[in-house]
């Protein structure tokens, strides 16, 4: 081969032996591998593709003050019987077909509205119903009086490849059924603590209009519902994110069944598990969910789950994180028995719970503690502690603890620990009063981690703090 290449070239350069020894050369090479052709992928599913135009009306005030009276210039010129206008607001999105007449599309786009009409890829205009909607996945499905339309054929969004491509079709800027594309950049992206999405990352150029529009792969196959967009301008930075089809197509099954969504419920508050956390709690990496608070009679409190516990697989799912705890619960049906592996003190334990159904509203409100004046501990740590005032362990949602007064620096500085902070339980011991706190940290041993569970603005989380 080198004696080939000296002939040739009168010197060989390995990067480029091979191919030239084929007759082949880096820059044919390139240009032989051609990118995804998608106009015939697009004239195929154009005609699957919707516009949605929603109509909210405003209820009209009739031109009278506050007092309900007319104003005297109005009363003047157009008499008592004044009434204003009825205000409309029109807004666009776009939508999916499915099979019987349905459409599928996000939420915010229809939610409120009082008229939803569809527009065809041919222009037809139809009325649509709502049968129902889900603001916690951002999903709605519409149903028309036309069964003969142009379904989509719904893919697999597990099998979704990191670099795969895909393409959507919306409305952007009102600008119906334009086609855009891109490839997955990611997959189970969480992007708020308040919804029950492992959202699809793409590159996609999304923007306002093409929300609830079709996330393609090159089989033609629905793998997502085009909902979000991270951006500082309120155009396409780059970043857009898709709701799964597996996600979704639960959520239809439902609305089409009970015109809402039931979803799984654990009954426990968590957080996510850093370095210094594992390292006080006995695991070998910053894996799973940590319970910081488990409610009286749920599921999990009836199931043995207990305040510390790391929640390391939740019915044979791996949980890297409490987003993933959160997802996989919410998609788990209300009733069903699973297992959920979790660590104690270092040891794994499996338990099986009985999943309850997530209430309307789980969410409550976060509480301030106020930190009026007491009786102050000695500083340890670095902090300042006095007891719960009483009176406040209801409002604050605990039975004991410290209120964090002062936070001089050191240790507790370093954890995260605030002001206003109340301590209920160092090292997995409850922390009753001053008293009771000081004794526990004084029994850890110098240079140690342990956790630390606290209730901030009525909400727990467990911190890891080294003792110093």
């Amino acid at each position: 081969m080198k004696s080939v290449m000296n002939y040739r070239q009168g010197i060989a350069r390995p990067g480029v032996m091979v191919f030239m020894f084929l007759g082949l050369s880096l820059q044919s090479l390139f240009a032989n591998a051609s990118l995804p052709d998608f106009a015939d992928l697009s004239e195929e599913l154009l005609p699957s593709v919707v516009v949605i135009n929603t109509i909210q009306k405003a209820k009209p005030y009739g031109g009278r003050g506050a007092n309900g009276q007319v104003p005297d210039l109005f009363r003047y010129y157009f008499g008592e019987s004044f009434q204003m206008p009825e205000q409309k607001r029109e807004a666009q999105g776009s939508g999916i077909i499915l099979a019987d007449g349905y459409i599928l599309t996000n939420n915010h786009v229809v939610a409120g509205a009082d008229e939803i009409t569809i527009r065809l890829h041919d222009q037809c205009v139809l009325d649509a119903v709502l049968v129902g909607g889900d603001k916690l996945s951002d999903l709605a499905l519409l149903k028309v009086d036309d069964d003969d339309l142009s379904a989509v054929d719904i893919g697999n969004s597990e099998k979704l490849r990191v670099g795969e491509w895909v393409m959507a079709i919306g409305t952007p800027f009102g600008f119906d059924h334009s086609v855009t594309t891109g490839i997955v950049s990611a997959k189970g992206r969480t992007l708020s603590s308040d919804n029950y999405v492992p959202f699809i990352q793409t590159d996609v150029a999304i923007n306002p209009g093409n929300s609830g529009g079709p996330l393609f792969n090159l089989e033609g196959e629905l793998v997502g519902i085009n909902s979000q967009i991270y951006s500082r301008t309120g155009g396409f930075m780059g970043l857009s994110f898709a709701i799964p089809t597996n996600i979704a197509m639960d959520v239809v099954k439902q609305l089409k069944a009970n015109g809402e969504v039931a979803r799984g419920w654990l009954g426990v508050v968590i957080h996510d598990v850093n370095r210094n956390l594992a390292r006080s709690l006995g695991l070998d990496k910053p894996t799973g969910a940590i319970v910081a608070r488990v409610l009286e009679n749920g599921p999990a409190g009836q199931g043995g789950i207990k305040v510390e516990d790391v929640i390391l697989r939740f019915n044979g799912r791996e949980i890297v994180g409490s987003s993933s705890l959160r997802n996989h619960v919410g998609a788990a049906a209300p009733g069903k028995m699973v297992d959920v592996v979790v660590s104690r003190a270092g040891e794994k334990q499996t338990l099986k719970i009985t999943l309850g159904s997530l209430p309307k509203d789980p969410y409550q409100a976060n509480v301030r503690p106020n930190n009026a004046t007491a009786s102050q501990s000695e500083s340890v740590l670095g902090l300042v502690v006095k007891a719960v005032p009483a009176g406040k362990t209801n409002q604050w949602g605990i039975s004991d603890g410290v209120v964090v007064q002062k936070v001089s620096g050191g240790a507790a500085k370093e954890a995260g620990i605030r002001v206003g902070d109340v301590i209920t339980n160092v090292a997995n011991q409850p922390i009753l009063n001053e008293a009771s706190f000081v004794s526990v940290v004084k029994q850890q041993k110098k240079g140690k981690w342990v956790p630390i569970l606290i209730n901030r603005r009525g909400a727990p989380e467990f911190l890891a703090i080294e003792i110093r």
